[in-house]
């Protein structure tokens, strides 16, 4: 005899609270990008980052949830935070933040999520798969990451690490290409603009010469001369 498939009429426990986490991940990210403030998008990330980690409970991933709290929760998010303090970009309400794109962002984000569940439920709308502790635990995962995606798994770890040399070289002004210099940083390449036709010669000054008041002249004074005798 086959096993029984449940009915999505009749829904279990684990399905019930993976439908109420979907929810709140849902609503959560739809307050990320409507916000108008940094620091409470950067809040409600990680509420949408806390219901993705449900979902993965539910569906019996333990290391891949606890993953998602601490590395998306707990360095992502933190690193959003600080950089938003230290960058002086303003905590309340920002009118940069918003965008004259409103409405067509929302109708490609409902055309791309229409295509997507329809996709999904017609892909997998007869499979079931029973969920049974211990599979997403972090031996199985290791071994299924090192034996069956060991090349996308080193790919990715090339491409990470081309990421980070490219994010060092333009960060850097002292390597050409990389970041412009300041506008005020002397240059020993930076020549002396050329005056308009007419104007009288500027004449550079060395260091240490002090410079001259208009109509004085440049040279250096005769020194003095003293009569000796009578008249």
């Amino acid at each position: 005899m086959t096993e029984a498939v449940p009915s999505y009429l009749s829904p279990t426990g684990q399905e019930i609270v993976f439908l109420l986490l979907g929810a709140v991940a849902v609503g959560s990210a739809l307050l990320v990008v409507t916000t108008r403030q940094l620091v409470h998008a950067a809040l409600w990330l990680v509420v949408c980052f806390g219901a993705l980690a449900g979902c993965y409970l539910v569906l019996t991933a333990e290391f891949v949830a606890w993953v998602q709290v601490l590395i998306y929760v707990g360095a992502v998010v933190v690193l959003m935070l600080f950089g938003i303090m230290l960058t002086r970009a303003p905590i309340g309400r920002s009118a940069d933040l918003d965008s004259g794109n409103r409405l067509v962002a929302a109708l490609v984000a409902v055309a791309t999520a229409a295509v997507l569940v329809t996709v999904v439920v017609d892909g997998f709308r007869t499979a079931y798969a029973p969920l049974k502790p211990g599979a997403g635990a972090a031996k199985e995962l290791g071994a299924s990451v090192f034996s069956t995606w060991v090349l996308p798994f080193e790919a990715l770890s090339v491409l990470l690490l081309a990421a980070l040399i490219g994010a060092i070289v333009l960060s850097r002004t002292d390597i050409p290409g990389g970041g412009s210099p300041s506008p005020t940083a002397p240059s020993a390449d930076r020549k002396p603009p050329i005056p308009p036709p007419g104007s009288p010669p500027v004449h550079p000054h060395e260091p240490g010469d002090a410079p001259h008041a208009p109509g004085q002249s440049s040279s250096s004074p005769e020194p003095p001369t003293h009569r000796t005798g009578g008249r």
